[in-house]
């Protein structure tokens, strides 16, 4: 549901790529606030199930008028093949078969709002990303945000028109517009799901994506949401005028809410991502106090429906709903929302004041324990990021070493390293040819070695070496080298 910019927005000039450009109260009144809560809430949240209650409504129905409008809803839904586009031998290893990694993007396409949230934009666009992970033994869940503004490396893809774009780093929402230069969400869906399986070694299963008219839609038939900030917002970017207080807001209003980003809080992405999903929860349990309501439960199913895309597999409302219901004994303290670690990339680079990047190791170690289908500590990460914020790759000397017999490939990593922000201090070949990749440190640089090494996927840093160069981080590529990860 997100901001208007277009994907190249305040991107530094020379980095530019060719192709571009509230917690919830019971009862009726459920409220949204603007303001971050004291303390945590995450595991309250119900946006994974807002649909489960909902679909089920009409699989119950009977036939008749529930037949005909089943069919409706059914036919409503775009959905398209996501596999044709992903080349099976370079995506990650599925390592939990029985959980399911679902890629939500929130579209900002401008089509039927009338030029009220922008024109001009000649790709697709996106904003709101979040992987959904269901545990195999559906007990547990977590939804992983993904800031917009995230600065990631963006695979070669297919811009629709028979030409492929080159790799490069750019913001992570980028990837949907490539991929949809030629209008086509299969494409825009298959260049998103790439970039997000190559930054997080994650096996995406599902894809679905809704826009604008989606949102405000869902808001309207439930007769709106209330929401209560603690200031004034006015923002005339997102069409919103909201005085303090209490109110209930119709779509476009709850739309501009979830959109506005300079206008509350300190202006990033982040503070708007746990706006987002504080309204979300809101909206879930609006919907779930709405389900004796036919008229109101139809009208919201149609309007969320009629603006869904997903992939081939949960192409209908049976599908859709066998999924909602798979989740509904999940415990609600074990539903669990986070945004991926990460730290302004003006601290690595100066001039880039718009993006962020993501904070390793704790990045690794986020999304490998969710490729092993293990429940995340969220406080525990958080706890981590905090305590090595200030270590960054910018602080990091590093010298690599190629242990492979292939000319050019320490070269060719350190140079990668060094886009990355680490400071590379040399190159080489390792004394003795290299089956596994290790990463080797002296005294007192564990902690350096080791955000190095959650760029390196499955690598671990040995043990400190004496007599190794003081302040400097051993790279020796091996055989199995995986490639780096962000």
């Amino acid at each position: 549901m997100g901001g208007i910019h277009s994907a190249s927005e305040a991107a530094p000039e020379s980095e530019t790529p060719s192709w571009a450009a509230a917690s919830a109260e019971p009862g009726e009144g459920r409220r949204a606030r603007s303001r971050r809560r004291k303390a945590p809430r995450s595991t309250r949240r119900r946006a994974l199930l807002w649909t489960a209650g909902a679909l089920s409504v009409l699989l119950l129905a009977g036939a008749g008028t529930a037949a005909y409008l089943y069919q409706r809803l059914d036919g409503n839904i775009e959905g398209f093949d996501l596999e044709r586009g992903l080349d099976e031998d370079s995506r990650p290893a599925n390592l939990s078969p029985g959980a399911k990694n679902i890629l939500v993007v929130g579209s900002d396409s401008r089509e039927g709002t009338g030029g009220k949230y922008g024109s001009g934009f000649e790709t697709m666009q996106s904003d709101t990303l979040m992987i959904v992970h269901i545990a195999a033994d559906r007990e547990w869940a977590a939804v992983v945000s993904l800031p917009r503004d995230s600065w990631v490396e963006i695979p070669a893809c297919d811009k629709g028109d028979g030409t492929m774009s080159e790799p490069h780093h750019f913001k992570i929402n980028s990837s949907f517009a490539i991929g949809g230069l030629s209008g086509d969400i299969e494409g825009a869906a298959t260049c998103t799901v790439k970039t997000v399986e190559q930054n997080t070694g994650l096996r995406i299963d599902h894809f679905m994506s809704l826009n604008f008219n989606g949102f405000k839609g869902m808001v309207d038939a439930l007769g709106g949401v209330e929401v209560c900030p603690e200031q004034a917002i006015k923002d005339k970017k997102a069409n919103l005028d909201l005085q303090p207080g209490c109110q209930t807001l119709d779509g476009e209003e709850s739309l501009g809410y979830v959109r506005t980003r300079y206008a509350l809080g300190n202006g990033s992405d982040i503070s708007r991502i746990g706006r987002q999903q504080e309204f979300m929860e809101t909206l879930a349990k609006k919907a779930q106090s709405k389900l004796s309501d036919p008229k109101a439960m139809f009208g919201f199913l149609d309007a969320f429906t009629s603006n869904l895309a997903t992939d081939s597999a949960l192409d209908g409302v049976r599908p859709l709903s066998d999924l909602a219901r798979s989740v509904q004994g999940i415990p609600t303290d074990r539903l669990t929302f986070m945004t991926v670690p990460n730290y302004p990339r003006e601290l690595d680079v100066p001039t880039d004041r718009a993006n962020v990047v993501w904070q390793y190791p704790q990045t690794e170690t986020l999304f490998s324990k969710l490729a092993r289908d293990e429940e995340v500590d969220k406080e525990a990460l958080e706890a981590s990021a905090e305590a090595s914020r200030d270590i960054r790759p910018g602080q990091i000397r590093v010298q690599v070493l190629n242990g492979t017999g292939e000319a050019g490939r320490a070269g060719e990593v350190a140079e990668e390293l060094r886009r990355a922000g680490f400071q590379i201090v040399g190159t080489g070949n390792a004394a003795e040819p290299a089956a596994e990749t290790a990463i080797r440190y002296p005294e007192g640089l564990e902690a350096k070695a080791e955000v190095l090494s959650g760029r390196v996927p499955d690598s671990e840093p040995a043990a400190a070496e004496p007599g190794a160069a003081p302040g400097v981080i051993t790279l020796v590529i091996g055989d199995d080298f995986p490639g780096l990860r962000g």
